[in-house]
């Protein structure tokens, strides 16, 4: 099992492949690595492909939607300036506006009145953007984590919460869901070919679940038993 590190790479034709590759960065020298190695048939997880598909949040809305996924419909305007330069916009305040291309200090901010919005496009003028509408929710995120089916699961506060944060809700376990969400959470892993992934959900006020983001390998912190299932995935796919 080898990290794929783009920092000091192997010769992709030279070196002798491993038996399996964790893709954790998401960089393009991550991601063109991965495909090396992909080419000459070693196994990677997750594909570079599902990988770099996730990165693209309009991408990942199209596909989730296309699949029946209670995804949170995403509009892609362009960047912020031509956002705030059309004469009406295609969603109603207030609105949820990320950067399109999913990185670390990327744009994720609320707008609650057009002020708002014209202040981020006052800093971030050629950031291309989706937007989405908001869909009033508790201000605590469900962070659901999936490791070869297992799930792993624990609330967070979310980034757009524009209240004081209140007393964090007692700590969630994969038992505290309805079956429901753990099949739409694992449904999500064979839409999107991924093997170790993270879904985000919020509750809509008719307390159906709407996801929010899907990540390819994020950071699975203080879950118990999630390096044990990893090491398990990994010995599995080394196996074949």
């Amino acid at each position: 099992m080898t990290h794929v590190n783009p920092t000091h790479p192997p010769h992709p034709t030279a070196a002798p492949l491993a038996d399996v590759y964790l893709l954790k960065s998401r960089t393009p020298q991550a991601l063109a690595l991965a495909r090396s190695f992909e080419e000459r048939g070693a196994r990677v997880l997750n594909p570079a492909a599902a990988t770099e598909l996730c990165q693209d949040r309009k991408a990942m809305a199209d596909l989730a939607l296309r699949a029946g996924l209670p995804f949170a419909r995403t509009h892609t305007p362009g960047t912020l300036t031509d956002l705030t330069s059309l004469p009406t916009l295609p969603l109603p305040h207030p609105l949820v506006v990320k950067s399109r291309h999913s990185r670390r200090e990327d744009l994720v901010a609320r707008a609650d009145i057009p002020a708002q919005l014209r202040a981020l496009a006052a800093q971030w003028p050629e950031e291309p953007v989706v937007i989405q509408e908001f869909t009033p929710n508790s201000g605590w995120d469900h962070k659901l984590w999936v490791i070869a089916d297992k799930v792993f699961a624990t609330h967070r506060r979310s980034e757009l919460a524009t209240t004081p944060t209140p007393p964090p809700p007692p700590p969630l376990t994969p038992t505290d869901l309805p079956q429901t969400w753990l099949t739409l959470v694992r449904t999500v892993g064979k839409v999107f070919a991924l093997d170790v992934y993270g879904v985000d959900i919020i509750t809509t006020p008719t307390g159906a679940p709407l996801i929010v983001d899907i990540n390819a390998f994020p950071g699975i912190r203080n879950q118990p038993g999630a390096p044990e299932a990893l090491a398990t995935l990994t010995l599995r796919a080394a196996e074949g």
